[in-house]
């Protein structure tokens, strides 16, 4: 058969157009997608040479070939797979230039092509990424078995091509680019190495290349003879380390090669804390090396964090940028996921946000779950070590991954009133300590233990000997936003609305106290909400303050002062809120005020104890006082009258 040219539909060369400068990131791709189309036809010839022997035609050696020729300016990725049948050429290269090719642009144009999945493989893409890299390229190839000719196919990627028969000794089939000046790069051993060690180090069969170097020649002793001239040798020198740990069975890798492949990807040279190796079979099959670390990053918490998660498809590097494989809060995980049947995108680099994602999300999130919970039940220690590293990031789980929540719920942890620094208590552990009569859990937020435990807001809790909780991490604030209850136990925060820990009967006998309280203090509180205006939404007497003399509260849904400080630390607007102030009944300085207010409701010495009392609150809960100077001049002539009274003044 003579050469035969033919051109290609009018949409292909908008195809070649998107995948040479559209469809992948960076042009190393390039590489990545002809290694993994020859290792693609080394599993066909090996899985048919088990039902046919002559598909083996004396090389039973699989591999894959790069063919770097400098002088002539090209790079050859060379198989002894299965090979092509002139027809299949035509089929399988050729089915770019098929009706649906317009289509299939279309789909890419309106961004639907996650949503047709189907499209995906019925072109040649990954073969014409070549073009981003070669200004012309040839495939040569021979059906395995088929020793009556092969066929050379050839295009300049200009809408046509060239196909005709040709002779080839060997079965499989060569790619050769004819590459561009600028990426004559990849002629470059070193160049070569690097993409084949980034993307293809796992591919199953070796990828080989030529090397020369130079060396000594070597004496009857077998040592080099120094002082004499150096050789050149050439040898076959294997690339890629083939060493796929994760396709192993378990019982056959030692811990050392589970912490050395550990330190390899997580560029973490300590031991991680736990390993989850497994396979999942059924509607969804994978493989899955998941390491849990000891360690918190250093940059954890920075937008630039990367996942930890590879992505490999039959051994291939596809991301590390999966977004969708494992949710954020789990995004300390290191380790490995490998499919056989995962849809991709064209470009291999974009994961579909389809069903079969969603699949292996949702088993590689209930498998690292269950891990931690079982450290959580039998290694205790161990867990707490865990926890202290990764708690905050954990507890995010609770906000962001409703259908793990309850899971997440059970391994969360905090520090409480009745523990010592440091140390933890769960929520069940929590309401299984709950005395009889308390029927909600309590806790405060605030940005640490040493703020939150010494707040006049848990006094109350303290004489019923209620436990509290400390959520002192940022995202607590909007954890229990989504935790609003425990095993029938609502969470309650001491810092919003009223507090109810009474009894009921012991509820009777406060009611009268409260009712005899407002009647005493009920026009001292008009004139305090009076003083501070708009500063304050209500004044109102305290449940829960035994020791203060007052405190600010939030309403039951307002936001308190921590979420404030959060936000505005975000650079968020946020909206001016007026909270209550709580004063105590039972305090001294309510009492003197009542008398000042008694003698003379214009006494100014009242709007300076408004002021004390308010700033007073602000800085028990953290925030800061409206007017410094002020406050310290008030506290200064307070001291200097109390002196004065101390020792007989003058």
């Amino acid at each position: 058969m003579t050469k035969t040219t033919k051109h290609f539909r009018t949409e292909v060369q908008q195809l070649l157009d998107l995948v040479i400068h559209s469809l992948y990131s960076n042009k190393e791709i390039f590489l990545r997608e002809l290694i993994s189309n020859a290792s693609d036809a080394v599993d066909k010839a090996r899985f048919e040479s088990h039902l046919d022997k002559a598909i083996l035609e004396n090389d039973p050696e699989w591999k894959i070939k790069l063919i770097p020729d400098k002088e002539a300016g090209t790079l050859t990725i060379r198989d002894n797979g299965i090979g092509m049948g002139m027809e299949e050429v035509e089929n399988n290269i050729g089915t770019i230039a098929q009706s649906g090719t317009k289509a299939f642009l279309q789909g890419l144009k309106e961004q639907n092509i996650k949503d047709h999945p189907e499209m995906i493989g019925q072109f040649g893409v990954g073969f014409y990424a070549s073009f981003m890299a070669a200004d012309k390229v040839t495939l040569v190839t021979r059906r395995a078995g088929d020793k009556t000719g092969g066929t050379r196919w050839e295009s300049t990627g200009d809408g046509t091509y060239t196909i005709e028969e040709c002779e080839k000794e060997t079965r499989g089939t060569d790619v050769i680019l004819h590459l561009k000046d600028e990426m004559k790069e990849f002629l470059d051993e070193w160049r070569l190495r690097s993409v084949v060690k980034k993307y293809s180090d796992y591919v199953q069969y070796p990828i080989v290349m030529d090397v020369t170097r130079e060396e000594y020649p070597r004496g009857v002793d077998g040592k080099p003879i120094e002082g004499a001239e150096k050789i050149k040798k050439t040898e076959e020198e294997t690339l890629n380390s083939m060493k796929a740990i994760w396709t192993r069975p378990k019982n056959e890798i030692t811990e050392e090669e589970y912490h050395e492949f550990y330190n390899h990807i997580s560029h973490d040279y300590g031991k991680p804390f736990r390993t989850i190796h497994y396979s999942a079979e059924g509607t969804s099959e994978f493989k899955a090396l998941l390491f849990i670390p000891e360690h918190r990053p250093f940059d954890l918490f920075m937008p630039e964090h990367k996942k930890g998660v590879h992505l490999y498809v039959k051994r291939v590097f596809i991301t590390d940028k999966c977004e969708h494989l494992l949710p954020e809060y789990l995004r300390f995980v290191k380790g490995v996921v490998d499919s056989s049947d995962l849809p991709l995108n064209v470009s291999r680099e974009i994961l579909q946000e389809d069903a079969q994602i969603r699949k292996i999300e949702k088993n590689l999130v209930g498998k690292i779950l269950g891990t931690l919970t079982e450290t959580k039940e039998k290694e205790r220690d161990d867990y707490l070590k865990f926890y202290r590293e990764f708690g905050p990031v954990l507890k995010e789980g609770i906000h962001f991954d409703h259908a793990n929540r309850e899971k997440i719920q059970e391994l969360v942890l905090f520090e409480s009133t009745a523990t010592a620094a440091g140390e933890y208590v769960s929520l069940k552990e929590y309401v299984e300590r709950m005395p009889e009569g308390q029927k909600e859990i309590y806790y405060i937020t605030g940005n640490s233990r040493a703020m939150v435990e010494n707040s006049p807001h848990l006094e109350i809790c303290r004489k019923k000997g209620y436990e509290v909780l400390f959520l002192t991490d940022p995202i607590d604030e909007w954890v229990v936003q989504s935790m609003i209850e425990y095993g029938g136990k609502k969470l309650k925060s001491v810092l919003k609305g009223e507090l109810e820990v009474e009894t009921e009967a012991e509820k009777k006998e406060q009611e009268e106290k409260k009712k005899e309280a407002e009647k005493q203090y009920g026009d001292l509180l008009g004139l305090v909400k009076e003083k501070l205006g708009d500063r304050v939404k209500e004044v109102r007497l305290s449940g829960r303050l035994t020791d203060s003399a007052c405190c600010l509260v939030a309403d039951e849904y307002g936001m308190d002062a921590n979420m404030e400080r959060i936000l505005k630390a975000m650079n968020q607007e946020v909206p001016e809120s007026k909270r209550i102030l709580e004063l105590n009944p039972d305090h001294p300085i309510t009492r003197i005020m009542q008398q000042l207010f008694d003698r003379d409701k214009g006494n100014k010495k009242l709007d300076d104890y408004c002021e004390l009392l308010f700033d007073q609150a602000l800085l028990t809960e953290g925030s800061p006082v409206r007017d410094p100077l002020r406050f310290t001049k008030l506290i200064s002539e307070l001291m200097v009258a109390e002196g004065k009274g101390i020792v007989g003044g003058e």
